[in-house]
């Protein structure tokens, strides 16, 4: 693969350090479960960086200890609440040429963990960011559960409250992408209920726990199969759902009715009256706020015409 410009000039900044005049945001994955997917790369940064900024500044120490690495530079706790407030003290920082080293509890930041607020600011205050790529549960799910990699969608921690959750789910069930959940132990019993619900005792699906670590377990079948297993021989561990994207027919099924070309004409009609608009502007408004369920737009030809026959 071609590296730009760009880019170079990103990783050169990150090896020469503050020394560089150059400061820039590294992102770094770290692993996941086993201290062993840790990359040199890291290391490097570990013991080079500027700044570390940890959502766990103990889990960083001990991983550090694990490492056989000393962290030299200054350790401040970037987490959950205080990352947007800290993010421009700590782009300042790069402003005058440090290298600020983000790092999650594990995998990588960002993916429902610390790091967008930096990276968004970042991009706005034109300051370089770069990533130190490794360990990702999404991506270790995905790969191991068996089901299709090319489409898939990431949807982070299903909602805790059930209603919420059921209302998440039925908006997937038209989803023909492969799925991926992040969900706790705690939660896991009643969320299979509401997957069960969602998309059928069929559908195929693979539970993943404790990933990368001595107790690995992937647990492939379909949803009601898992769900009994679940009931059986309840799952410890972070867990990860990867669900089967659905089929034309279910997507069909779940997809919503699309509106006939006469009502489409009948709400066009009562918009130009109510909003004062042209009969052509309210057919392009209408038919823009109703797609059929291929995703495309009605056609505006066929509702003009049907506006013309009601009228008579």
């Amino acid at each position: 693969m071609e590296h730009s410009e760009e880019n170079m000039n990103a990783r050169d900044a990150e090896r020469e350090g503050s020394t560089s005049g150059s400061g820039m945001v590294v992102l770094a994955a770290t692993p996941i479960g086993n201290v062993g997917d840790a990359s040199d790369r890291l290391k490097e940064l570990l013991q080079r960086a500027d700044i570390v900024a940890a959502e766990d500044t103990r889990r960083l120490f001990d991983l550090a200890n694990r490492l056989g690495v000393h962290v030299n530079g200054t350790v401040v706790a970037y987490h959950d609440h205080n990352e947007r407030n800290k993010a421009d003290g700590l782009l300042d920082r790069v402003e005058g040429g440090a290298t600020v080293l983000v790092v999650s509890d594990a995998g990588m930041p960002t993916i429902n963990d610390p790091g967008l607020a930096i990276v968004r600011r970042a991009i706005e205050r034109g300051l370089a960011v770069t990533c130190a790529p490794g360990p990702s549960a999404v991506l270790d799910a995905l790969a191991l559960s068996g089901l299709p990699t090319d489409r898939f969608c990431y949807e982070g921690f299903l909602p805790r409250k059930h209603a919420e959750r059921v209302q998440h789910l039925r908006m997937l069930q038209a989803e023909r992408r492969t799925i991926v959940f992040y969900e706790t132990p705690h939660r896991i019993a009643e969320s299979m209920d509401d997957l069960l619900d969602a998309f059928g005792a069929n559908r195929p699906m693979a539970l993943c726990r404790e990933l990368t670590k001595d107790y690995e377990q992937i647990r492939r079948g379909p949803i009601a199969e898992i769900r009994q297993g679940v009931i059986d021989d309840p799952p410890r561990g972070e867990i990860v759902l990867v669900i089967a994207g659905a089929s034309d027919e279910e997507a069909n099924a779940a997809a919503p009715a699309a509106l006939s070309v006469e009502e489409l004409a009948v709400l066009s009609i009562d918009r130009a009256l109510d909003d004062g608009l042209r009969i052509k502007d309210a057919i392009a408004q209408v038919a823009a706020e109703h797609p059929l369920p291929d995703g495309s737009l009605p056609n505006r030809k066929q509702i003009y015409t049907a506006v013309l026959k009601i009228k008579g």
